[in-house]
């Protein structure tokens, strides 16, 4: 693990942004900056993972190797759930790099929750308790449940991918069918794997001392129609975790689970009275240091290796490598 000296003397450097006008105009993410590249007719997708951490619908500022950690977690998954659904994933030749198979992204995500939590507008647990909501993205809860407390099963809430307001929507399950976003056969396979990349997930994790409380995935199409999972996996950006310990019984319920994820941020955010109304302030450099040692210790536990910090500043080092495969085809 990278100590928290180094982290602050590395801060700034962290990757913002990756602009290479080789490979033609990039799409920026909240996160990554992407190429679609064609050689000798083939078509292939080049995702720059930046240290660039958003939250609350915003871009807050830059967590030191960030992206490294998210770009080799996701690999690190995807070899995992290769059995339940195939990926975009073709190789990862840097730490900050994956080149992906070409997909047609779905306009729906899915994000699959374990445990009645959360700070934003958005989370189960603001609805449940702030708002007094007993129906929740179609599900019907009972009064008296607990903050951070398991739900008898997992439920699967997507949102559409930035509507109108630019914000993602809510849905219900049925409401994706209804409204023509994804035909009945393809979204009643979404769920099944959606069911099942979470339970592996959870599994993995409670392995290794770990919660996965609710994630996200997204999907894609292949030309030949196929279901592919694109973008990322499990990562501490698209997932809650919690340290299993911290739920302990006997916790008093006022206490919060131990976050290895972005959640970490939004407490902190909250815990200043923002969540979300207007423009974020921004963050700060303990806020990003203490969350890439989080990130960190995440990683490490998931995969059982130590962490190493690829060469800062990391633009030469992504351009070298892309400029080698970029001459070679990708």
């Amino acid at each position: 693990m990278i100590d928290e000296a180094t982290l602050y003397d590395v801060l700034p450097q962290a990757l913002d942004t990756f602009d290479m006008p080789e490979l033609g105009t990039p799409f920026k993410g909240k996160v990554r900056d992407l190429y679609r590249v064609t050689r000798h007719k083939r078509h292939k997708l080049v995702l720059i993972t930046t240290d660039r951490l958003s939250a609350f619908d915003r871009v807050l500022g830059l967590v030191p190797y960030k992206g490294q950690i998210l770009n080799e977690l996701s690999a690190f998954w995807f070899r995992h759930c290769e059995d339940i659904v195939g990926n975009h994933l073709i190789a990862t030749p840097d730490p900050n790099i994956t080149v992906a198979r070409v997909a047609t992204p779905l306009p729906v995500e899915v994000v699959v929750r374990g445990y009645l939590t959360g700070v934003t507008k958005t989370s189960l647990w603001y609805r449940y308790d702030t708002l007094g909501e007993r129906t929740i993205y179609g599900y019907e809860l009972p009064d008296g449940l607990e903050k951070d407390q398991p739900l008898p099963e997992p439920l699967l809430t997507p949102t559409t991918k930035g509507g109108p307001t630019g914000h993602d929507e809510r849905l219900t399950v049925d409401e994706v069918t209804e409204r023509g976003l994804v035909k009945p056969a393809l979204w009643q396979q979404i769920q099944d794997v959606a069911l099942a990349l979470f339970r592996r997930g959870q599994e993995v994790a409670a392995q290794q001392g770990l919660v996965l409380v609710d994630t996200k995935y997204e999907f894609g199409t292949l030309e030949n129609g196929g279901l592919v999972l694109i973008d990322e996996i499990h990562t501490p950006d698209s997932s809650r975790y919690w340290r299993a310990d911290s739920l302990q019984s006997g916790t008093p319920v006022h206490l919060d689970p131990v976050h290895l994820d972005k959640e970490f941020v939004r407490l902190a955010y909250a815990d200043e009275g923002y969540r979300g109304d207007g423009p974020p302030p921004p963050l700060s450099p303990d806020l990003a240091v203490q969350t890439s040692l989080r990130y960190q210790e995440l990683f490490e536990t998931l995969t059982g290796r130590n962490f190493g910090g690829a060469t800062y500043p990391a633009e030469p080092r992504i351009r070298q490598v892309l400029m080698a495969r970029y001459l070679d085809g990708l």
